[in-house]
């Protein structure tokens, strides 16, 4: 029998509210209707393993290539990104926009670095990507430490004003819509080749538990539409 893999997406993404704390005004039941749609249109047999219960490993890590995909969907994943690469002081919210799309680029210990980055820094996302990330590793002791701090951190206050224009998406739509058909086909998200060139292309810093971390530049938010 086939499992429900969305079902227990959605369950998780629920226990832990995540996305909806650092992009509060961001519409996430809409983002898993149209999730739904799509995944609605794939026959079963397209996906691989489709008669068998996936391990706990495996379920994590489609987890988190479904939560990487609404993360870069958000409407505010640029301003967050763009600001992380501005500011003095690293913003969290773009840290954990930036993992989000090292992981896609399969930069996966640089993503850790981010989304540690970001979950020190109080984002209750980035500590549930961190969960994911470590449980899709089988590393299940890490995992469960993570999705503790994810229950401890509190939600930011929504009160903030909403911007007065739509911001503009990160990747283009037919991109965003690729990204989250290919988790629903059972594939792995992957950028398309020339987006993924544009993160290899980032200057780097060496470090010593995470090997070599690219960082973002100003102008990536620009460059990644476009893949250049």
């Amino acid at each position: 029998m086939r499992t429900d893999d969305h079902a227990s997406i959605s369950a998780r993404l629920d226990q832990a509210e995540v996305l909806v704390d650092t992009y509060s005004d961001y519409d996430t039941e809409a983002a898993r209707q149209r999730v739904d749609a799509k995944a609605a249109s794939i026959p079963p047999e397209a996906a691989p393993g489709a008669s068998r219960t996936p391990a706990a490993h495996e379920q994590a890590a489609r987890d988190l290539d479904l939560a990487v995909a609404l993360i870069v969907d958000t409407p505010q994943a640029a301003t967050a990104l763009a600001q992380l690469a501005d500011d003095d002081r690293p913003d969290p919210e773009g840290a954990v926009v930036f993992g989000a799309l090292l992981h896609l680029a399969r930069a996966h210990d640089a993503a850790q670095f981010w989304w540690q980055f970001a979950a020190g820094g109080g984002n209750r996302t980035a500590a549930f990507c961190l969960y994911l990330a470590h449980g899709r590793r089988a590393e299940f002791s890490d995992a469960r430490y993570w999705r503790a701090e994810a229950r401890r951190l509190s939600a930011p206050d929504s009160t903030s004003p909403a911007p007065a224009a739509r911001p503009r998406p990160l990747l283009p739509e037919t991109i965003r819509h690729q990204l989250l058909t290919q988790c629903h086909s059972g594939s792995r998200p992957t950028l398309p080749a020339r987006l993924e060139a544009v993160i290899n292309r980032l200057p780097v810093d060496p470090d010593n538990d995470f090997g070599t971390i690219p960082r973002p530049v100003p102008t990536l938010t620009r460059d990644l539409p476009h893949g250049h």
